[in-house]
């Protein structure tokens, strides 16, 4: 992983002390000149840490807020296969910067990472709200050895590796709505996106994005029936890099499952997650209207809907609406 800037060794050093901290012991401990302790101070009061200041005595950490900094995801990400770690304040996206990165080289396991996203995106093209602070957004870069159609399968691995980690930070019983929500008592949690550079037989990147409503405490007007979060659900606040952390060590398993043996490897656990098979499900297809009951998933991650007439119909894009999902 990348080193910590100035601010975050600071950081560090002062949540390792018991008590206070001089700035000579810090300038002497990190390398760095006490004009530039001074500086990553002012900068970590900026972002929020609460330092207390004593004469001939240094500084004392007394709280942290909950910040996707760089030493924060360093300390909590240390021990998972993440490569590279890039923590921004504000992105239009984190799909889109990893996608950037990626056509400069940046290796397989970087993590994007950001406090607000201003141009937010789900599938469909439809909008992400992403506010500062609230929601855990981040983007995965990978280079799989695979060819493009399997690359449906890490959209399901997204959803089960977050559905499980919900399930074991929380005990929420969080599912899957096909292909990529994460759903708690039929509200919409998380949404992942998956985006990739293919030629016709192989992947050059793939990027999964996920976006996780954490401490989000209400919604905009028109989903506001149609989300929840996590603080919602369990009436307590969460630390964004554990929700992070659990994440990504599911997401570790998961990857080597289906690097071995492919997506049928998933199918029972996602499956048994996924809140769509059983249910009545209606979608528009090459002009049709289509409803019948989901009655499983392929080894290539699309959706079996057995019809009125007993046809079964293969299911693999555009919106699908859930009956009892979303309030439909």
């Amino acid at each position: 992983m990348e080193s910590m800037d100035t601010k975050e060794k600071v950081l560090r050093a002062l949540k390792e002390t018991d008590g206070y901290l001089s700035g000579e012991v810090l300038s002497r401990q990190l390398g760095i000149s006490r004009a530039a302790v001074w500086k990553a101070i002012s900068s970590l009061r900026e972002m929020g840490c609460r330092i207390d200041s004593v004469t001939h005595r240094g500084y004392r950490l007394l709280g942290i807020p909950d910040l996707l900094t760089g030493e924060a995801l360093l300390e909590g990400l240390e021990d998972t296969f993440v490569t590279r770690i890039c923590a921004m304040k504000q992105v239009d996206s984190t799909n889109n910067e990893a996608k950037r990165q990626a056509q400069l080289g940046a290796p397989a396991g970087s993590l994007f990472v950001a406090e607000e996203q201003t141009g937010g995106k789900g599938r469909l093209g439809r909008q992400w709200s992403s506010p500062s602070g609230t929601g855990l957004w981040c983007s995965l870069l990978l280079r799989p050895k695979a060819v493009p159609e399997q690359v449906t399968g890490l959209t399901l691995l997204a959803g089960l590796a977050v559905a499980r980690s919900i399930r074991a930070l929380t005990g929420l019983n969080a599912q899957i709505k096909w292909p990529n929500d994460v759903v708690v008592e039929g509200r919409k949690l998380c949404g992942i996106l998956t985006e990739m550079a293919a030629e016709m037989e192989s992947v050059e990147y793939v990027v999964v994005g996920v976006g996780i409503n954490v401490n989000t405490q209400s919604f905009p007007e028109e989903i506001a029936k149609k989300a929840t979060s996590l603080l919602l659900e369990t009436g307590k606040s969460w630390r964004r890099v554990q929700v992070l952390r659990q994440f990504l060590l599911e997401t570790q398993a998961l990857l080597g499952e289906w690097e071995s043996q492919g997506t049928a490897a998933l199918l029972p656990a996602y499956t048994a997650d996924c809140v769509t098979i059983g249910r009545q499900v209606s979608t528009h297809r090459g002009g049709r209207f289509l409803t019948g009951k989901a009655e499983g998933i392929t080894d290539t991650g699309e959706l079996l809907v057995r019809l009125a007439n007993g046809s079964l119909e293969t299911i693999n894009s555009g919106e699908v609406s859930v009956q009892g999902i979303y309030g439909e």
